[in-house]
Parts: C-alpha cells; structure tokens; sequence
C-alpha cells in the first residue's frame, strides 16, 4: 500500500520540477533581452571609468590603517618617553613636549619639539635667515611669520654685532658661510639627516696657480687667511688686513685689484681678500675659477646648520667642547640642542636657564637628556640668550628677554609650498 501510495506522488514533482525550470529559463531569456542594451553600455562605461576594485581601493585603504598604526605608534612612544610631560599635538607627526626635570634638587624647564618626517609628510625643516644678507638680525616669531612656520628654533652662533653667523650654513644648496674651528654641523636630506664636522675646501684656480681659500662669508680670524666673500656677505667686502689687497671677480674674470680700500662685491661675483704675498701674481684681466665644497662633501645635501659642540655621536655621550674651541661655553645656562633618533625623528630642545624657575645645563647634563630621549647624535646650538623656541604662533620657553633676542638665523619647520 505505501509503495503504491508513493508513485504518483513523485510522478506529480518530478511534473512540478519540469515546469518550474522551464519557467526559469524563459523569464532568464526574456530578462536578458530585455536589459542586454543596458548592460552593454554599462559594460562599456566600466571599462573606461572601473568601479570594480582594481587594487587602488585596497592600497589606499592599507596606506590609511598604516598611517593610524604609525600614528598610534608614535603617540604611545611619545607618552612612553616622556611620562611626565605636557605633550600637545602641533600637527600630524609634530608634537610639543614641555617638561620639568630636577638636577642636583634644582629645577630646569626643558621644551621639546619632536617630528615624526613619516607622519609630518606635509612639512619640510630647513634654516631660515633673518634677512637676505648676512649682516642683520631679527626676533625668532618674525623670522617663524616670513617663513610660514609653525615651529622654530634658534640656530647657528653669530658675530653679536652684526648677525653675520658663525660656522656653517646652507639653504636649498646654497652655501652662505662656511665652517669655523671645523665645528660640529647637521646635514638635512630629503630622505633624513646626517652629522659630522665640517671642513672647507675651497680655492681659486687661474691658469698658471691653486690659490687656497680658508673661509667663504665669515669673519677673519687669522691676518694670514684668504678669504671669500659673495654678495650674501653685504655690499662690499671686510677691510684689507695689513699687507694685504682686494681682488675683485666677476663672471669668472679679474675685474679689479686694490690694496687701499674694501671693494663692491658685484652681483653673482666675489671679492678675495688675503695677504698680498698669497695672491700678489694675480692680475687684472686674469681668468679664474672659484671651487667651493666642504668635506665631507655630503651628496644631495639640501640644507646645513652648524652649532657645537657635540653632545652624541653615534648613540654615545660626547661632548667635544676643546676640540670645537667652545670652552667658554661651560656651566650651567639656556641651552639649544637639536639631534635624531635612528627611527629619523628629528628633536628640537630648549632649556631656560639663569633664573630661580630653571638654573639651566651644563653642556653634560645636555648630553646626556638627549641621548636619554633617543637620539643617535645630536648637537648643541646657540644658547644662553639666544635660546628660544617658537611653536604655533607663540615663544614657548621663557628666555631672558621676552620673547627672545634679534638672532641671526633659526632652524623652523613649515608647510612644503
């Protein structure tokens, strides 16, 4: 009886099954005709404009969770580094650190800048003058205003009197002075920074000699120097030492020599300045060509910015201040630093000093905070009061003038234009 029941029951759905495909299949046809013009010409529009994930979506998508992994990453290594810090966030990548530390029971203010170049993609840190010559100087928030920058510091040492820096500096590889005593500089890269002394390596070639040049745009310290000067230097040159004469040079010809008077520096020329027993067979009409480099010869250097002494090198404490002839820079007072760590960070440090609130660093004490803060090498800058640090439209350390003193240059940080 149930396998009689059953037949024709499954004969009935085998019959519905048949019915149901065929019902299917047409409404697929008709369906397919009747949208084939539409999906042709969307068909075609996807292949000129894809909205189908080609791999950019998910490239983006990666390079968006990284930069918050980065992010995060920097945050809590900053947090980390200093745990007893007032940290702000100045722009993505750039934060403002201001911390209090104890030495020998007495306090020090200390105010730091660190700069994640991963993540402060839209930034660049170059060194900006006072002005267009050499001889002027200016407060650090109008030198931070000219540039657009959102963070500053003060930079090389330079001549009191006139705001001619001492040491070396480029900007935008152009070299506007060059080293003394062989001081300690920084060299910044599109792709990072590097450290070294530096040393000039300069002459004048004419036909017939190699005349040596010992310094391009600084002061003289010796009366037996020869020494170089282009318009950046100011209108005309430093006066003639004792025995000495002035040549001027221009589009790579001897245009004029003297030993009475201090020469024009023309445009795009120079003047050489030296005793006259170094460069007495020049003459008028001569050709020459002046080289100009430093060793070490840094390839693709964009920018340098000189200080001293050293305060790391090589993730070690080394404070090289007899050496970089910086001994009268000792004891405790406002100290400027700046160095990178081997993530290539870059650290900018202020120190107030000579005052109950802060008494300052000694040049060790310096050291040895920035190595404690990651850096592999690091370097001192003017300081006392040269010290000041601009962040976000505002001096933030207290310097011993408000708002800190004319300076002749500063290391800043700014949108890229």
């Amino acid at each position: 009886m149930d396998t009689t029941l059953l037949w024709p029951n499954k004969r009935l759905l085998n019959a519905v099954g048949v019915a149901m495909n065929i019902s299917i299949i047409a409404a697929f046809t008709l369906t397919q005709y009747a949208f084939m013009p539409i999906l042709a010409n969307d068909l075609i529009a996807n292949l000129q404009n894809p909205i189908f994930d080609t791999g950019q979506v998910s490239l983006q998508i990666l390079s968006e969770t990284s930069s918050q992994s980065a992010s995060k990453k920097f945050d809590e290594n900053t947090k980390k580094k200093y745990p007893k810090g007032i940290i702000t966030d100045v722009d993505k990548g750039i934060k403002h650190i201001k911390l209090v530390k104890y030495y020998d029971g007495k306090p020090v203010r200390i105010n730091v800048v660190e700069i994640d170049k991963k993540l402060a993609k839209d930034y660049e840190v170059f060194p900006a003058l006072a002005s267009d010559k050499l001889n002027n100087k200016l407060k650090i928030s109008d030198i931070a205003k000219n540039t657009n920058s959102i963070v500053a510091i003060n930079g090389t040492f330079f001549k009191p009197q006139t705001g001619v820096p001492l040491g070396t500096l480029m900007i935008n590889q152009k070299l506007y002075t060059g080293p003394i005593y062989d001081r300690v500089a920084m060299g910044i890269f599109n792709e990072g920074y590097d450290m070294a002394r530096i040393t000039l390596n300069a002459s004048l070639h004419t036909n017939n000699q190699i005349i040596k040049i010992d310094n391009f745009n600084q002061p003289r310290i010796l009366s037996n120097y020869v020494l170089c000067y282009s318009e950046d230097w100011g209108n005309t040159a430093p006066p003639t030492p004792k025995y000495g004469i002035q040549v001027q040079i221009k589009d790579n010809c001897i245009t004029k020599i003297t030993s009475n008077s201090a020469l024009e520096i023309p445009a795009s020329g120079y003047v050489i300045v030296g005793p006259s027993e170094k460069l007495k067979n020049l003459k008028t009409g001569d050709k020459v060509q002046i080289e100009i480099n430093t060793i070490p010869k840094w390839e693709k250097v964009k920018h340098i910015i000189s200080g001293g002494p050293y305060l790391v090198k090589e993730g070690e404490v080394f404070v090289d201040m007899s050496a970089e002839k910086l001994g009268a820079i000792g004891g405790k007072n406002p100290r400027s630093a700046i160095g990178y760590t081997k993530d290539g960070n870059l650290i900018l440090v202020a120190v107030d000093g000579r005052e109950g609130h802060s008494v300052g660093m000694t040049l060790m004490q310096l050291a040895k905070f920035m190595q404690s803060i990651g850096c592999v090498n690091a370097m001192n800058l003017d300081g006392g009061g040269s010290t000041v640090m601009f962040v976000n439209g505002k001096v933030v350390n207290n310097p011993q003038q408000k708002n800190g003193i004319g300076i002749s240059n500063a290391l800043v940080i700014s949108k890229k234009g």
